[in-house]
């Protein structure tokens, strides 16, 4: 057996890790898989101007990104993909919603509609911090 650190290590030994684990919670957890879920706004020429992705997983919505273009913020796009997402989330059979904002993001947004601070990653990664913040989805 030999132990080694890699300073440099390939996306492969990455992708080889990931999937390790992933074999591994699939065996013990009730909740086999995290369905990813997209929303996206095109423009007409089909460029993208904004969108989430994110991942149901039982009962939570697991928000990765979100994301508008600059030249399109403050026209409310934001809001309209945050609640069709929450929607669709709803529709899987999901309760709770989960995300992380870092300090110069978005969480005075999150808090707009419903988001709560949870935990604060302090001096992330040296002088900032990450807000990981959670939503109880409203059941229609």
């Amino acid at each position: 057996m030999n132990i080694e650190t890699l300073q440099n290590p390939s996306a492969e030994l990455f992708e080889e890790l990931e999937e390790k684990i992933t074999v591994f919670n699939e065996e013990r957890w009730e909740v086999k898989k995290k369905q990813p879920l997209a929303i996206i706004i095109k423009g007409e020429g089909g460029e993208l101007l904004a969108g989430a992705s994110a991942r149901t997983f039982g009962q939570w919505l697991l928000i990765e990104n979100i994301w508008v273009d600059e030249t399109l913020r403050g026209q409310d796009l934001g809001s309209k993909i945050l609640a069709q997402l929450e929607s669709a989330a709803i529709a899987r059979g999901c309760m709770i919603s989960l995300l992380d904002t870092l300090n110069f993001q978005a969480k005075p947004f999150y808090e707009k509609f419903g988001y709560q601070v949870g935990w604060v990653q302090e001096a992330y990664p040296q002088t900032g911090c990450k807000y990981f913040m959670t939503k109880t989805l409203l059941i229609a």
